[in-house]
């Protein structure tokens, strides 16, 4: 199985388009289009009936005091932890991937709509939901797709890999507002293929990528 997009190459740059936030000069970030990359399959194995996307970002800082504050940068020596921006499950069996903005086009403050999704497919919580849980104006459930939003701060790019799974059933055993760690568990064990591509991005001017 293989995967590619016409968004991005792979280990490229992700344009700003895609992603939630782009850089400002005068106040560090604005908000971005917001939509998804588009995403095509090929090479994909015999006995297919859907389809599951997840987008995570391996970079994340495992602390947040640092995080966007003036005068501070968080290390590149500081662990990292995982944050989901996309959970896609139960694309049809005929989809030959997704188009660029189809299932996101926008920030949406206090999250899109979920779990239902176009096609019959269901979108799960995001890690917005959480990251954004103390916030009075964005707090909510994000549902789907919402792009590459890095510490102004960092140094260092961000990776967001999208992988594709070529799965034995139509409905992955997921329910309610499931998130991405629920998703990838109920995978297991009907994976037939999958492929990834990995795309980079920075929020922080001094940061070459």
């Amino acid at each position: 199985m293989k995967l590619a997009s016409a968004s991005f190459r792979d280990g490229g740059v992700i344009p700003a388009e895609f992603a939630f936030c782009a850089q400002d000069p005068a106040k560090h970030v604005t908000l971005s289009k917001n939509r998804n990359p588009a995403l095509a399959w090929s090479d994909v194995p015999a006995g297919v009936r859907s389809f599951a996307i997840l987008c995570h970002d391996p970079d994340v800082p495992s602390r947040g005091e640092d995080v966007n504050q003036e005068g501070r940068a968080i290390p590149a020596s500081l662990a990292r932890v995982e944050f989901f921006h996309w959970v896609l499950v139960d694309l049809p069996a005929t989809s030959p991937g997704v188009m660029a903005g189809e299932f996101a086009s926008s920030v949406v403050a206090r999250g899109k709509d979920g779990p239902q999704a176009a096609h019959g497919a269901r979108q799960g919580l995001n890690g917005y939901t959480d990251w954004f849980a103390k916030d009075p104006e964005m707090a909510g459930d994000y549902f789907g797709y919402d792009g590459p939003c890095p510490p102004w701060n960092d140094a260092i790019p961000h990776r967001y890999v999208f992988t594709a799974y070529a799965l034995d059933v139509a409905r992955l055993a997921v329910e309610g507002a499931f998130t991405g760690p629920q998703a990838r568990a109920a995978l297991d064990g009907h994976v037939l293929a999958q492929a990834a591509i990995t795309g980079r991005y920075t929020l922080n001017p001094a940061v070459k990528i």
